[in-house]
């Protein structure tokens, strides 16, 4: 386990469960799926977009409190309730994934906590497997 590191940060939305908000496991973090709720876990009001935004703010923040960029992504997966939110999620997304990393996009019958959007990833560090 000492190869194994949990990454927790205040710039992010708390864990709503028994999860770590990412794992660096030898060159590659891990980042949870992240709902749009704010650093306080509470659920944002907005549209599709505002919500795909704050998901990638709370992305943004795990990857930056482990010192990796977001252009590091390398592999995202989207969750959505409604696949007519394709569009609009999609148009934020691409503002914070322009390098285009490998993505799936699923329609699902429910997330947690009654969401629209959840979105979780996995980035290279760069550090192989020194912690």
């Amino acid at each position: 386990m000492a190869d194994i590191k949990k990454i927790e940060t205040k710039n992010a939305c708390p864990p709503a469960g028994p999860y770590t908000q990412a794992i660096i496991a030898g060159p590659n973090i891990f980042v949870s799926g992240q709902i749009p709720a704010d650093t306080s876990g509470n659920l944002i009001e907005g549209s599709i977009a505002d919500k795909t935004k704050m998901c990638c703010e709370n992305i943004k923040g795990i990857l930056g409190e482990a010192g990796v960029a977001m252009d590091r992504v390398v592999k995202v997966n989207v969750f959505l309730d409604d696949m007519a939110n394709f569009t609009e999620m999609n148009g934020v997304y691409e503002t914070y994934f322009a390098h285009k990393p490998a993505r799936s996009c699923v329609a699902v019958k429910q997330l947690p906590k009654g969401v629209p959007v959840e979105i979780e990833c996995i980035a290279y560090t760069g550090m192989g497997s020194k912690l």
